[in-house]
C-alpha cells in the first residue's frame, strides 16, 4: 500500500492573507452580533417601560408654574428624524437641539386659557433664536398671555438682544448680578474676495445677473460692497430694528427715542455704570433686578406652592410635559374639517428630501395630499426659505395652482424670509400674509462662473485638446471663457428673470413694468412689500389660517382643526423616539456606546451636509447651466 504524498503546504504570504480574511470575518460577525442583541435589548427595555409607565399623562395640579425653558433652535419644522432628535438628547449633543415655532406657541396660548396654570418662568438662556418675524410671533403670544391675567416672570443669566424681545414681554424680568445684556442694532457684514481671489490665486470671477440690487454675489467681483447693496440693506434693516425698538418701548414703557439714543452713547452709559453690564442693564430700565438664579426660584416658591420633590423647590411643569398635556386632550377621533399646514423651510433643492426641508418632488407631494384629501378644505403653506432650485420652485408653484383649481383656498404664511425662491412658491396663492419684519422680494436671477485658467497656469498646469464643434468642453472652468459662452449664459439668466417678473405680474394682477420696478433683486421687510403689492395683508400663521378657514366658509375656530401634512416618521422610528424620551431610556442611551455608533453611522441627518450653492453646483443634472433663485438675505 502506497502512502498519499502529502498536501503541499500554503506558502507564508498566503496563510497570512487568510488568517487576516478570518479575522476580519469573525470580527465583523462579532459587530453585526452585538448591534442585533444591543438593539434587541433597547426593544425590550422600551416595552417594559411602555408597559410598567401604565400609559397616559399624570394630571396637572392646580397653580402650576409652567417653566419654558426652551433649548436649541427655534425653526418651523425639525430638521432631524425623530430617532436622530431622542438619540441626541439623551447623550446630550446640543446640535441637534431644537424646538418648533407651533409647539411654543401652542404651550403659550394653552397656558393663558389654563385655570391651573397660575404663572409661567420665562428662561431662555439656551434658546437659539429665529428671526424677527418669529421671534415677533411669540412676543405676541407672551403679551396675549399676560393681558389675560397671568404673570410672566423672566430670568437670564446672560440675554442676547433677540432673547430680549421675548424676556421685554415679561411682568418681571431678573438677570443674573454677574451676567449682561445689550442692545447694539442690526448688522450685515460680509468678506469680500476679489483681491484674494482674482489677484493672490488668479481665479477669474465671472458675474451673470439682472438686477442691480442682485448683491448676492458681489463678494467674489468686488472688495467692498457697492452703493446699491448698502442702500438696499439698511433700507429694509432700519425698518426691522425700528420696530425692534418700538416692540420692546412698548413692552417695558419705555420711550422708543431715549432707548435708541442710550444705544448710541453706549460706551458712556456703560463707562458711568463703571463697567458693570448688568448695572447698566438695569439703569436703562431693560430689566427689573439682579438676582441669582436662586434668588428667583425662592421668589417663586414663596409664590406659588412649594414642592419638596420638584428640582426647582415649587410645583412645575416644563415645556415638553405641557406640551403632552394638551395632547392629551386631543380627541383621536375628529370629524370636522381641517385646514391643512405644509411647512416650507430651509432651501428649495431638486428631488425627495427628508421632513424639514424644501424637495421640489416631496414638497409638491405633501400639497397634493392635500389636494387628494377630501377633509381638507383650505392649505396655508407656511414659507421660511432664501430660496433655490428654479425648477423646483416651480414644481411647487404649480401645485399650488393645482390646489387652488381644486376648489380649494391657498394662504400663504411667511416666516422669517421668504425671497427669491421663497416668493416664487408664494405668490400665486389667494392670499399672502407677512409679518412687518419679515424679509422678502430678493425677485431676481444670477449667476456666477469661476475661471481657475491663470490659477493654473501659476503652477505650471495647462489645458488643451479637440473637440467637434466650436464650443465642445466650453464650459470647461479651466479654460479660458469664450465670450460667446458669456452670451448664453446671459441669456439664460435674463430669461430666468422674465420668467420670474412675468409669473409674478400675473400672480399679482399687476403689470411686468411694475413688477421689475419693485424687483431687480431688492429685498424689503414685510412692511415694505405690501406697501408696493408683493403681499397682502400683515400678519402671522394664525391670522393665515383664520383667513383660509373663512375662505373655505368653514365658520369659527370650533368648527375645524388644524392639521400639520408632513411626511411620517416609520413605526420603528416613532417607538425608538417614545423609548429615548422616557427616563429609564435616556439613561440607558446615555451610557451606551452602542448608541453613539448608532447615531454616528446609521443616520446620515448628523452628518454635516454640503453647502447649498456648492451641492446646486455640483448636482447639475448633465445641464451646462442651471438657474437658481436664492438670496443671501439673512441677520
Amino acid at each position: 500500500m502506497t502512502t498519499p504524498p502529502p498536501l503541499p503546504r500554503p506558502n507564508p504570504v498566503a496563510r497570512f492573507f487568510v488568517g487576516l480574511w478570518d479575522v476580519m470575518n469573525f470580527t465583523r460577525r462579532l459587530i453585526l452580533n452585538l448591534l442585533f442583541f444591543g438593539l434587541l435589548f433597547l426593544v425590550l427595555i422600551g416595552f417594559v417601560v411602555a408597559v410598567g409607565s401604565g400609559g397616559g399623562v399624570k394630571p396637572l395640579q392646580d397653580r402650576t408654574t409652567l417653566v419654558i425653558a426652551p433649548e436649541g433652535r427655534l425653526v418651523e419644522q425639525f430638521t432631524a428624524d425623530p430617532v436622530t432628535r431622542a438619540l441626541g438628547k439623551a447623550l446630550g449633543d446640543a446640535s441637534v437641539e431644537e424646538v418648533q415655532l407651533r409647539d411654543l406657541l401652542r404651550a403659550i396660548d394653552g397656558a393663558r386659557e389654563d385655570k391651573r396654570i397660575e404663572r409661567v418662568l420665562l428662561q431662555l438662556d439656551k434658546l437659539q433664536p429665529g428671526g424677527l418675524a418669529s421671534m415677533r410671533e411669540v412676543a405676541r403670544a407672551l403679551a396675549q398671555l399676560r393681558a389675560a391675567g397671568k404673570q410672566v416672570v423672566a430670568f437670564g443669566e446672560n440675554m442676547d438682544q433677540s432673547q430680549y424681545l421675548l424676556l421685554a414681554q415679561a411682568d418681571e424680568i431678573y438677570l443674573d448680578p454677574m451676567g449682561g445684556l445689550l442692545l447694539e442694532g442690526l448688522g450685515r457684514y460680509r468678506q469680500y474676495y476679489r483681491q484674494g481671489l482674482q489677484e493672490k490665486l488668479g481665479v477669474d470671477v465671472h458675474l451673470f445677473r439682472v438686477g442691480e440690487y442682485k448683491s448676492a454675489a458681489e463678494p467674489y467681483i468686488l472688495d467692498a460692497a457697492s452703493p446699491e447693496s448698502k442702500e438696499a440693506d439698511l433700507y429694509w434693516m432700519n425698518d426691522l430694528w425700528q420696530r425692534y425698538l418700538a416692540d420692546v418701548a412698548k413692552a417695558r414703557k419705555l420711550d422708543p427715542a431715549q432707548l435708541a439714543a442710550a444705544i448710541d452713547n453706549l460706551p458712556e452709559g456703560i463707562a458711568a455704570a463703571g463697567g458693570d453690564l448688568a448695572r447698566y442693564a438695569l439703569d436703562l430700565r431693560l430689566v427689573d433686578g439682579l438676582k441669582t438664579r436662586e434668588e428667583v426660584l425662592d421668589l417663586l416658591a414663596r409664590r406659588g406652592v412649594a414642592d419638596e420633590d420638584s428640582d426647582l423647590g415649587f410645583r412645575s411643569v416644563g415645556l415638553s410635559g405641557y406640551l403632552q398635556q394638551l395632547d392629551s386632550k386631543r380627541s383621536p377621533v375628529d370629524q370636522r374639517p381641517q385646514v391643512a399646514v405644509v411647512v416650507a423651510e430651509g432651501e428649495i433643492t431638486g428631488g425627495d428630501q427628508p421632513a424639514g426641508r424644501i424637495g421640489g418632488e416631496s414638497t409638491a407631494a405633501l400639497l397634493r395630499q392635500a389636494r387628494e384629501e377630501d377633509e381638507v378644505k383650505a392649505v396655508v403653506l407656511r414659507v421660511d426659505s432664501p430660496g433655490g432650485e428654479v425648477f423646483a420652485s416651480e414644481q411647487i408653484r404649480r401645485e399650488v395652482e393645482l390646489l387652488k383649481q381644486a376648489g380649494k383656498p391657498v394662504v400663504v404664511s411667511m416666516g422669517d424670509l421668504a425671497a427669491s425662491g421663497g416668493y416664487w412658491i408664494s405668490m400665486n396663492a389667494d392670499r399672502i400674509y407677512a409679518d412687518p419684519s419679515t424679509i422678502t422680494g430678493s425677485i431676481g436671477i444670477f449667476g456666477l462662473i469661476p475661471n481657475f485658467t491663470r490659477t493654473l497656469d501659476r503652477i505650471g498646469v495647462h489645458t488643451d485638446g479637440v473637440g467637434t464643434t466650436r464650443y465642445a468642453g466650453a464650459f470647461d472652468v479651466t479654460r479660458p471663457l469664450d465670450p460667446g459662452v458669456g452670451r448664453v449664459i446671459q441669456s439664460v439668466i435674463d430669461k430666468g428673470y422674465a420668467d420670474f417678473t412675468g409669473k409674478v405680474a400675473q400672480a399679482r394682477g399687476r403689470t411686468v413694468e411694475q413688477i421689475d420696478e419693485v424687483a431687480r433683486g431688492r429685498v424689503w421687510s414685510g412692511a415694505q412689500a405690501r406697501e408696493r403689492g408683493l403681499v397682502d395683508e400683515l400678519g402671522g400663521l394664525a391670522e393665515a389660517v383664520a383667513d383660509a378657514a373663512t375662505r373655505a366658509s368653514l365658520g369659527g375656530k370650533d368648527k375645524y382643526r388644524v392639521r400639520y401634512i408632513e411626511k411620517a416618521a416609520t413605526p420603528f422610528a416613532q417607538f425608538m423616539a417614545g423609548m429615548a424620551g422616557t427616563r429609564l431610556g435616556g439613561a440607558l442611551l446615555q451610557e451606551s456606546g452602542l448608541a453613539r455608533l448608532a447615531l454616528a453611522r446609521a443616520l446620515p441627518e448628523t452628518e454635516a451636509q454640503l453647502r447649498f450653492v456648492e451641492r446646486a453646483a455640483r448636482e447639475r443634472g448633465g445641464a451646462p447651466v442651471k438657474a437658481l433663485a436664492y438670496c443671501f438675505c439673512g441677520l
